[in-house]
């Protein structure tokens, strides 16, 4: 921190290796985080709170690894350690003022890189009462190219094991539990928004479950992608100043903080230079998304009306629906699922084409995967739970509208088939709908098939398959 003076009492002058720049005075970043500031007024949005304290993981088992090699002494490891874990402390409205460039800034996030290990060399030289330097000192057999890839891995994983992962589980069992109490209710099935053979309400929700279990299983088993680091390859993958023990000693370091097990990958010039593993979570996450669209829009098409739309169930009113409209209430919890799930697609899209831009040995869009990846986690991590316990679990089924509805539907007489075949029964569908009769009335008139076994036969509930 340089002492000379500044042309304003509200900033102090700090130099870096192109010069001195007029830094904040209270500011505990440096020369390269205030060119990185001034060169990038984008977009207004700083790098995402979990990156950020994902980076701050790092470098605090970076600093632990470098003082039991030696490598740094020990007094600035534990100091820049103690930096870490001050400022891991904060909550975001006190943390992120430190770290003010934006997501639009150079491809490797260097620049967010330097913010970080010139706070943290401000911190720890507070600390230790000596000089602790952001490059030789807080960087020491680090690069950004192989640090920003892994804060965005470590930030990726530990918002999916702690947010995501319980967030569908908790979707699961909301639609478990439901399935339960609905199974008595049996409805029309539909296939093309047209009447169809009468499913059990526990039937579709038991679809939709599953659905959910299979997109929360391809998360979770691509999870293990986001725990191999490119840490220890420095510059080009290549390891130049990095301790041969470093990668896997600072690995471990960050697996006892973190609760999860990182380690360095098996080829570094591949975690470099591609971003494949974000890649493949944001196609598992895209198809969380997809399966939250099925959800919601089956959620709204039910609960249409409730006059002139479907009305088979009732979704738990939340707030009024229209400014000028009296007594309107809408499916908000839909669609703002929806939504959601629109932005994570668009965020996939983003990525993959942010992924394509691995030039040699770096990829150059890093801090626009962190950014779109983890929004998408937090936004799927946020909506699950809402969609679970203000729709899922609360909708009330408007059993006299279900009931009416089979007992027109005139697909049911689907189940003469074996007995008059195809062409008879379409007769009688037809003449039933035109007639505006129910199915059972018209068969009677049509078959020699008596009532008790036109009854069974076109019971809607055993044409569930599900007693």
């Amino acid at each position: 921190m340089s002492n000379h003076p500044a042309s304003s009492p509200d900033l102090r002058i700090e130099h870096d290796s192109m010069g001195a720049v007029e830094v904040p005075a209270t500011a505990l970043y440096g020369a390269q985080t205030q060119r990185a500031v001034l060169n990038f007024p984008i977009s207004g949005q700083a790098m995402p709170p979990a990156f950020i304290r994902a980076l701050l993981l790092i470098k605090a088992a970076a600093a632990t690894a470098n003082g039991e090699l030696q490598l740094i002494a020990v007094a600035q490891a534990q100091a820049i350690a103690q930096a870490c874990e001050d400022l891991l402390r904060l909550e975001d409205a006190a943390l992120m003022p430190n770290f003010p460039v934006d997501v639009f800034q150079t491809g490797s996030g260097t620049s967010s890189h330097m913010n970080a290990n010139e706070v943290l060399a401000t911190l720890a030289s507070r600390i230790q009462g000596a000089q602790v330097h952001p490059n030789d000192h807080v960087n020491a057999g680090q690069s950004s190219n192989d640090v920003v890839p892994s804060a965005v891995h470590v930030a990726a994983a530990l918002e999916i094991s702690g947010r995501l992962l319980p967030a569908l589980d908790h979707l699961v069992q909301a639609l478990q539990q439901k399935a339960v109490t609905v199974h008595a209710h049996v409805k029309t099935g539909r296939t093309h928004l047209m009447d169809a053979l009468p499913v059990r309400l526990s039937q579709v929700l038991g679809g939709w479950s599953a659905q959910v279990q299979a997109a929360r299983e391809q998360v979770r088993t691509t999870l293990p992608l986001l725990q191999q680091l490119a840490l220890g390859g420095t510059a080009v993958g290549t390891g130049v100043n990095a301790h041969p023990a470093f990668a896997e000693r600072c690995c471990q370091r960050l697996s006892e903080s973190s609760g999860i097990t990182f380690a360095p990958g098996a080829n570094r010039f591949a975690l470099m230079g591609g971003q494949d593993a974000a890649v493949a979570m944001s196609g598992a996450l895209k198809r969380v998304a997809v399966v939250l669209s099925k959800i919601a829009n089956d959620l709204r098409w039910m609960n249409s009306g409730p006059l002139a739309g479907l009305a088979e169930i009732e979704l738990e009113a939340l707030q009024p629906g229209s400014s000028i409209m009296p007594g309107k209430v809408n499916p908000v919890i839909p669609e703002v699922a929806l939504m959601v799930a629109a932005q994570v697609v668009g965020n996939d899209a983003v990525i993959t084409l942010a992924g394509q831009s691995g030039n040699f040995e770096l990829n150059v869009m890093q801090p626009l995967v962190a950014r779109n990846l983890l929004e998408s986690i937090a936004l799927l991590a946020a909506v699950l739970p809402l969609l679970a316990d203000k729709a899922i679990a609360s909708f009330r089924v408007n059993e006299p509208v279900l009931r009416a509805a089979l007992a027109r539907n005139p697909v049911l007489v689907t189940a003469l088939n074996p007995l008059i075949g195809y062409e008879r029964a379409a007769e009688i569908a037809k003449k039933a709908w035109r007639e505006k009769r129910p199915i059972l009335e018209v068969a009677a008139d049509c078959t020699d098939l008596d009532a008790a076994t036109l009854a069974q036969l076109l019971d809607p509930a055993r044409l569930t398959g599900e007693e």
